[in-house]
C-alpha cells in the first residue's frame, strides 16, 4: 500500500505515482502536500532533488481535477515560474506524468524556441502553465496571456532567479497577478531579498524547511586531486578508465571549456555532450535526454545550464573547475546522491584554487581528502582551513546581468 494514499489524492494520481516506483513520500512531500491541499500559502526552503516538484504539483493536479471549471481564453488557473528552460521542461514532464488521463490542459513556455505554438495553447485556456520569466513577460506584453482566472502561483528556485538577474522580471510578473490567490515560494537559501519578497507575497504561510546539505555531504564520497592545469584532460581520461563510473556529470566554468572537454572525450571514444546556454534548446534537450537514457556516458555542463538537472543514477560528479560560490559546490555534488543513494565527487584543484577550496571546506564544515596516489599529483603549500563545526550560511555574489538561459 502506498503511503501517498494518506493524502486523499485521486486514485488515478496514486496509480501514476506507483507506476513511477514511488511508495513513500519524501520529507518535503509529507509536510507540503496536506497544507497545499488545504489551500495554505507555503514557504519551502529546499533544493532540487528533495522531491519538491511532486510536493507542489500533486496538490495542484488533485485540486484542479476534483474541481474542473470552464477555462477562459488566454487564461490559466495556475502559474509555475522557474528560472531555466531545462527545469521548466522537467517540471512539465512530471506534471504530465502525474496528470495523465485527468483531462487537464497544461503547457510549458520558454524562450529559444518559436512562440506561436505556445500562443495557440494559451489561447485555448490552461489549467497549469510552467514558464520562464523572459518568454512569459513577452507573452504578457503582447496580450497573449492574462491572469484574471489565476488561482495558484508557484515561484520555484527563487534564489536562483536572483542570482541569474531575473529578480526585477519576477517582481514585474507578480505585479500582474491577482491578489486573491494561493502562493507557494521555494528557495534553497533565504538571502535578504528573498525574505522581503516572501513577506510581501505570502499570507500566513506554512513554512517547510528541508536541510539537504548535511545529508548530501554524508552520502557523497568527496575527494580532491591536486594537479597542474595542463594535466586536467589526461587526469580525466585516467579517471574515466574505471568502468564503474557509468554516468558522469562534469562541471566546467565556461561554455567554451565544456565544448573543448567534449571534443577531447569524443576523440578518446567516450560518448559525451555539452550543456550550456550557447546551445539551441533542441540540442540541449536532446543531450539531456540521451544522458538520462544512458546513451551518453558523460555530460559536461556549466552551472547555469545545469540548474535543476534531475537525473537518476549519476555515479560520479567531477568539478573540472571549482565553483566561485561555495554553495554551488553543494548543489553540484548533490547530483550524485539522490533518493538516499551514495555517490562520488572529485574536484580538480590547481594551485590558484586553494583559496576557493578553503572557502568550500569552511562552507561544508569539513576538510576534503586529497588523493595523492594519482599519476598527476602536485604538492602545494596549502594554507590551513578554518573548518566550522556545521554548515554555515555564506553571502553569495549576486549576478545582476540576465543570462540567455531563460
Amino acid at each position: 500500500m502506498s503511503e501517498f494514499q494518506a493524502f486523499s489524492l485521486l486514485e488515478s494520481i496514486i496509480d501514476r505515482i506507483s507506476l513511477k516506483g514511488y511508495k513513500q513520500p519524501t520529507p518535503i512531500q509529507k509536510e507540503c502536500i496536506p497544507a497545499l491541499i488545504n489551500g495554505n500559502d507555503l514557504l519551502g526552503i529546499a533544493q532540487t532533488g528533495t522531491g519538491k516538484t511532486a510536493a507542489f504539483s500533486l496538490p495542484i493536479i488533485n485540486n484542479f481535477a476534483r474541481n474542473k471549471i470552464a477555462i477562459k481564453a488566454k487564461s490559466t488557473r495556475s502559474l509555475i515560474l522557474t528560472p531555466t528552460r531545462e527545469l521548466a521542461s522537467q517540471i512539465m514532464q512530471s506534471i504530465d506524468d502525474y496528470a495523465d488521463g485527468l483531462g487537464l490542459k497544461t503547457k510549458v513556455v520558454y524562450g529559444g524556441v518559436g512562440r506561436q505554438a505556445q500562443v495557440d495553447s494559451i489561447a485555448l485556456g490552461l489549467d497549469i502553465l510552467v514558464a520562464t520569466p523572459g518568454r512569459l513577460l513577452d507573452l504578457i506584453e503582447t496580450g497573449d496571456i492574462n491572469f484574471k482566472a489565476l488561482e495558484v502561483f508557484v515561484l520555484d528556485e527563487a534564489d536562483t532567479m536572483l542570482d541569474m538577474g531575473f529578480f526585477n522580471d519576477v517582481q514585474n510578473i507578480i505585479s500582474k497577478l491577482p491578489k486573491n490567490r494561493q502562493t507557494l515560494l521555494f528557495s534553497a537559501t533565504m538571502p535578504a531579498e528573498i525574505e522581503i519578497l516572501a513577506e510581501a507575497i505570502l499570507t500566513d504561510p506554512t513554512k517547510v524547511q528541508i536541510t539537504a546539505e548535511t545529508v548530501t555531504i554524508d552520502l557523497v564520497n568527496q575527494s580532491v586531486y591536486h594537479l597542474e592545469k595542463s594535466d586536467k584532460v589526461p587526469l580525466l581520461f585516467n579517471i574515466l578508465q574505471k568502468p564503474d563510473y557509468e554516468k558522469v556529470l562534469i562541471f566546467c566554468k565556461t561554455k567554451y571549456g565544456t565544448d573543448i572537454i567534449v571534443k577531447a572525450l569524443e576523440k578518446a571514444s567516450i560518448t559525451a555532450a555539452s550543456l550550456h546556454s550557447g546551445k539551441t534548446q533542441a540540442v540541449r534537450e536532446e543531450a539531456l535526454q540521451n544522458f538520462k537514457d544512458s546513451n551518453l556516458r558523460v555530460l559536461v555542463a556549466t552551472d547555469v545550464a545545469a540548474r535543476g538537472i534531475d537525473v537518476d543514477n549519476i555515479t560520479l560528479v567531477i568539478n573540472y573547475n571549482l565553483p566561485e560560490d561555495p554553495r554551488n559546490y553543494i548543489h553540484r555534488i548533490g547530483r550524485t546522491a539522490r533518493a538516499g543513494k551514495s555517490g562520488m565527487a572529485i574536484s580538480f584543484v590547481v594551485e590558484n584554487d586553494i583559496r576557493q577550496l578553503n572557502n568550500i571546506e569552511n562552507s561544508i564544515g569539513q576538510i576534503i581528502a586529497v588523493v595523492t596516489e594519482q599519476p598527476f599529483h602536485k604538492e602545494f603549500l596549502k594554507t590551513p582551513t578554518q573548518v566550522n563545526k556545521k554548515v554555515k550560511k555564506t553571502n553569495r555574489p549576486r549576478a545582476r546581468t540576465r543570462t540567455k538561459n531563460r
